[in-house]
């Protein structure tokens, strides 16, 4: 089979939260090469999972650069894309950012601690076509990157190709934690939601009887609404999630206005 012809008009960024040196931005790398001729990797130097869409104000950044196209970052996420738009790629900016992927679920409200989400999110305040991409696996287990193998490259390909694209908004993809031969499907699917208690605190102390503490991750059951994140992916199936960087509560702005006489 011939090889598709690759979207030579694209300019590539990738970027990720969880480093330069990790597989799913490798696997992402090789994934995009089959869709352009112009890629470039600007990540964090080491993992900054968490990181949400923080940028670095009180330490400075500094870069490394890795080979012609690759440069790793101290800072955040974040940090890396501003970077790119606005000194490695300044002369030529990217068209279409890719970030991920994940070794991880951003699904429900991860999509508000994320820095793989945040680097999509800040691309599409700077303009461009952003795509987040995440695996999901089980806490403290290995991630079956197959799946995303399989199904990113057509996935991208139609949706890079896409004439509508609402300005302020970007996507959010989950590939399901099983081997690729289950995956049931691909739904667009709408942000989920879990219960409180995603996270809490682990006191401990230290051998010297001072305190210290570990943030402790858990993921109770969410809604199981049928067209959620969290129903598609508990399905086995990819999830895409269309997301948008506006966060007003319309509903609740009307109310407000007859509320307050305004």
């Amino acid at each position: 089979m011939q090889a598709a012809k690759p979207f030579s008009g694209s300019r590539i960024l990738i970027t990720n939260d969880d480093g330069i040196e990790a597989p799913g931005i490798k696997l992402l790398e090789e994934i995009a090469r089959e869709l352009s001729d112009d890629v470039w990797v600007i990540a964090p130097d080491h993992e900054k999972s968490g990181a949400g869409h923080s940028i670095s104000l009180h330490i400075p950044i500094r870069l490394r650069r890795v080979s012609e196209k690759s440069y790793a970052v101290t800072g955040t996420p974040t940090d890396c894309v501003l970077m790119a738009f606005h000194e490695i790629m300044k002369d030529q900016p990217p068209t279409l950012l890719l970030s991920g992927i994940n070794n991880g679920a951003n699904l429900a409200e991860d999509v508000t601690y994320s820095g793989t989400i945040a680097a999509a999110m800040e691309g599409t305040l700077l303009g461009v076509r952003s795509i987040a991409l995440s695996v999901v696996r089980p806490l403290g287990g290995q991630a079956d990157w197959e799946g995303a193998r399989r199904y990113a490259p057509g996935l991208l390909r139609s949706l890079i190709d896409s004439e509508q694209w609402p300005e302020g908004s970007f996507l959010n993809i989950n590939f399901p934690e099983c081997p690729v031969d289950e995956i049931s499907g691909v739904r667009i699917t709408r942000q989920g939601r879990r219960p409180p208690g995603a996270f809490c605190i682990d006191a401990r102390v230290d051998s010297r009887n001072v305190p210290y503490y570990w943030v402790k991750m858990a993921y109770p059951k969410g809604e199981n609404a049928p067209d959620h994140d969290l129903r598609a992916i508990a399905e086995k199936a990819v999830s895409i999630t269309p997301l948008q960087m506006d966060l007003t509560h319309y509903a609740w702005q009307s109310h407000l206005h007859g509320l307050l006489g305004l």
